[in-house]
Order: structure tokens, then C-alpha cells, then sequence
């Protein structure tokens, strides 16, 4: 069974991570404007997230509108938004249920089986939770990459990455390592640690003359 040490390890990390992919979901430079051509005006650019659009003004003032119609966005932002979501709901309550299962807490009772399954159910969930924002970054991030080399994408409207991106891909790579950590509150592997093979003893003497 882990350590206490190994606990609170894995859920300072899948916490960590859980507020990353909160400050992702949140900020709007998911996307934002190219300057990959000769011709392209930088007095503004353009920045798209999961909830709005922006405009930053070369004089440092911006102005941002968020989305009208939530069916006419691309497939992929309703995608990616809805696995968000998700991933933001499942890593609250994954925090829950790993702190009522941590050896440093008295939440769950004193049984130290129940709160390791409870400390690996949490960290299952998390697991499931940094895969969900995974599969989301990813998503819209090959959607960026496929209308960038798009050779029938004007030069004037093509994106590149922004910082959400990435700040999503660490959160969730923060949530699958912490939830493996606490996923190692396996309860089986004390007993088995514990379990000892019977103590072969030799022979007496005796028994061996009187055969």
C-alpha cells in the first residue's frame, strides 16, 4: 500500500494539474492570429477561446465578445468545450473522494483497506479527468494544424497555438501523473507484502534412525 508521502505527492500534482485545466478553460488564447506572412497587418491581433473571441490592439487595448450561438460554433470548439467541462467536473470530485481515502485525513472510517480503495477511486477518476482535457487539447490543437497548412485557408485568418493550449497539456499531464500515484493505493498489494511461506524445518535425528 502507498506511503503517506506518496499520497499527498500525487494529490498536490492532480490538484495542481486541476487548476491548470481550470485557468485553460477560463483564459481565451486558445487560439491566436498568424504572422507567418509578409503581408499581414500587425496593428491587432486576434485571440479564440472556448467561451469568446478578443482583439488586442497594437496600443494595448482589448475588447472581447463572446459567442453568440453555441450551434454555430466549429464541431471541434463544441468538442473540446464539452470535454472541459467534463474533465473540470470530474477533477472536483475525484478531489473529494482522494482526500476522504488519504492516510493523513480521518474521513472514511479507520479501515485502512476502505480508504485505500477510496484514495484509488480518486485517483481513477483523475486519471479519467487529465485523459478528457488530453483528448480535448489535442482535438483543437490538430484542428489549428490542419487549417494552418491548408493551402485554401487565407493567410489573413490562419491561427497558432496560444498559451491555453499548452497550459491545458501540462494540467492534464499533472492530473494523469498524480492520479497514478494515488491509483497506487492498491489494496491487495499489503496483504500480499505481509504474507509469509510456511517455515520448512529439517529432520530430527531421531527421526532419521528410527527409519
Amino acid at each position: 500500500m502507498a506511503n503517506s508521502g506518496l499520497q499527498l505527492l500525487g494529490f498536490a500534482m492532480a490538484m495542481l494539474g486541476w487548476v491548470a485545466l481550470v485557468a485553460s478553460t477560463a483564459i481565451p488564447q486558445w487560439q491566436m492570429s498568424s504572422f507567418a506572412g509578409d503581408n499581414i497587418i500587425t496593428a491587432q491581433a486576434m485571440y479564440k477561446g472556448l467561451w469568446m473571441d478578443c482583439v488586442m490592439q497594437s496600443t494595448g487595448m482589448t475588447s472581447c465578445k463572446t459567442y453568440d450561438s453555441v450551434l454555430a460554433l466549429p464541431a471541434a470548439l463544441q468538442a473540446t468545450r464539452a470535454l472541459m467541462v467534463l474533465s473540470l467536473v470530474l477533477g472536483f470530485l475525484a478531489m473529494f473522494v482522494a482526500t476522504m481515502g488519504m492516510k493523513c485525513t480521518r474521513c472514511g472510517g479507520d479501515d485502512k483497506v476502505k480508504k485505500a480503495r477510496i484514495a484509488m477511486t480518486g485517483g481513477i477518476v483523475f486519471i479519467i479527468a487529465g485523459l478528457a482535457a488530453l483528448v480535448a487539447c489535442s482535438w483543437i490543437g490538430h484542428q489549428i494544424v490542419t487549417d494552418f497548412y491548408n493551402p485554401l485557408t487565407p493567410m489573413n485568418v490562419k491561427y497558432e497555438f496560444g498559451p491555453a493550449i499548452f497550459i491545458g497539456w501540462a494540467g492534464s499531464a499533472l492530473a494523469l501523473l498524480g492520479g497514478a500515484l494515488l491509483s497506487c493505493s492498491c489494496p491487495g498489494s499489503e496483504g500480499k507484502a505481509s504474507y509469509r511461506a510456511p517455515r520448512a524445518y529439517p529432520k530430527s535425528n531421531s527421526a532419521k534412525e528410527y527409519v
